[in-house]
């Protein structure tokens, strides 16, 4: 660290607890920091010192970040995760955030407590996709029609194709969602779905489970994957903190 930087407070999440806990060592900017906390009442933000600067979110900062909850992860079982990249300039900036937040972490801390966030990714195979667009008959036809014709002329028939494509991947992700993601949701305190990555992917799902249910969550999921194997390839991460359960905005100016 240059001696130009100033050293901030970056915050990675909060905690339930009565008593202070040692969570170890991470390493930012190439130095080994020690995790700490920050309490109030029976909350605390956990954080460590880092130079004040932004953080961009590349491979080794997020890595950095996800590494200090899951130490986290492993002491408490109730866990509000923080969005990467926050830093305040001392711990007195963030326990005025942490006074300020605190009527909805006294909300959420039941609600999250002792659950965790696990993803699933659905994404097609190359050759089923294929397939299933072998099979459709009026989408073989306009394809035809479009070959051999140049990108003017073929213009509609272009708009048409692409169309015919976009209701063959819609029907595909709710064949998706009724066969994978409801039997899954019917197992998870809570569930979500946000926007497919790419043209393959069919599902993309978070789901809120209870430590205790999560061995059976993994054998359905596992049950679901032999079932649809031949088809799709799936993704399942976990366990994370809640970030898509929990939306806190953090700005210690609203203090």
């Amino acid at each position: 660290m240059s001696d130009k930087e100033t050293t901030g407070i970056y915050i990675f999440c909060a905690i339930q607890s009565e008593t202070a806990e040692d969570f170890g060592v991470i390493e930012i900017e190439g130095e080994n920091k020690e995790l700490f906390t920050i309490r109030y009442k029976d909350a605390a933000i956990v954080a460590a010192e880092a130079p004040m600067k932004i953080y961009q979110p590349n491979k080794d900062n997020l890595s950095m970040h996800q590494n200090a909850v899951s130490l986290v992860m492993k002491k408490n079982s109730t866990v509000i995760p923080v969005s990467f990249g926050n830093i305040f300039h001392s711990k007195e900036d963030v326990g005025v955030l942490l006074e300020n937040l605190y009527p909805q972490f006294e909300k959420l801390f039941p609600a999250i407590q002792g659950k965790v966030e696990l993803g699933l990714k659905v994404i097609g195979k190359k050759a089923w996709l294929e397939s299933k667009v072998s099979e459709n008959s009026n989408f073989k036809q306009m394809a035809k029609t479009v070959r051999g014709k140049s990108e003017a002329a073929a213009y509609y028939e272009r708009i048409q194709l692409g169309g015919a494509a976009k209701q063959l991947i819609d029907s595909l992700q709710q064949q998706v969602e009724q066969d994978i993601f409801n039997p899954l949701r019917e197992l998870a305190e809570a569930s979500t779905t946000n926007a497919p990555i790419g043209e393959k992917m069919l599902l993309n799902a978070a789901f809120l489970v209870d430590r205790q249910n999560e061995n059976r969550f993994d054998e359905k999921v596992n049950e679901l994957y032999e079932k649809w194997k031949d088809r799709v390839e799936f993704s399942y991460t976990g366990p994370w903190a809640a970030y898509n359960f929990v939306n806190i905005r953090l700005k210690v100016e609203d203090a």
